[in-house]
């Protein structure tokens, strides 16, 4: 499979760069999307649950020698990977964004909704900080790991498994969090 290193480099910057375009250009007038879009983060918490069974198999297949399913694995998170993307962003394009604390669901915390909430928000909002962080820095790890597995450049490979499993792990693992965190402001 011969995917460019440049498009990888691009797909790192590009990726964090749209999210954040469609997270801050959303707006309270979004709140008329339809009902189906409002589903979409129970989507994306189902596919990052099955992509952390997914690379957890994977990594028990690799460790057994069977090379094929581990790829066949890794292909399948990776393909999870951009469904996820395309539902998030779809999410985020469309619907503004809840607020943890939001209780009326008014899209502003008000000082009693802040006091209610009390630190569990702070718990919240470093958790989805380190969810972002390690997006942001995850990405261009998994896929150029992904890229030297897919061209066989084994040694690189491992090296960059090193780094890009245990953050592709933690990722799907604390949007999963993240979600049950925030559900309840939906």
């Amino acid at each position: 499979m011969k995917i460019n290193k440049g498009t990888i480099v691009i797909v790192s910057i590009l990726v964090p760069v749209v999210v954040a375009i469609m997270f801050f250009l959303t707006t309270a007038e979004q709140a008329m999307s339809p009902p189906w879009m409002r589903e979409l983060p129970k989507v994306n918490a189902s596919i990052n649950s099955l992509t952390i069974i997914i690379l957890i198999a994977a990594l028990y297949f690799i460790r057994q020698g069977n090379e094929r399913l581990h790829r066949n694995l890794m292909l399948t998170a990776m393909v999870l990977g951009a469904i996820f993307l395309v539902s998030y962003i779809t999410y985020h394009a469309n619907v503004p964004s809840a607020v943890f604390g939001d209780v009326n669901h008014d899209l502003v915390l008000s000082d009693s909704e802040r006091e209610i909430a009390g630190m569990n928000r702070s718990v919240y909002l470093i958790l989805l900080l380190a969810h972002i962080l390690l997006s942001i820095v995850g990405l261009p790890f998994i896929l150029f790991a992904v890229y030297r597995g897919l061209n066989d450049e084994r040694g690189k490979h491992k090296r960059l498994v090193r780094i890009a499993y245990p953050v592709w792990l933690l990722m799907a693992l604390s949007g999963v969090l993240v979600y049950f965190l925030i559900s309840p402001y939906y």
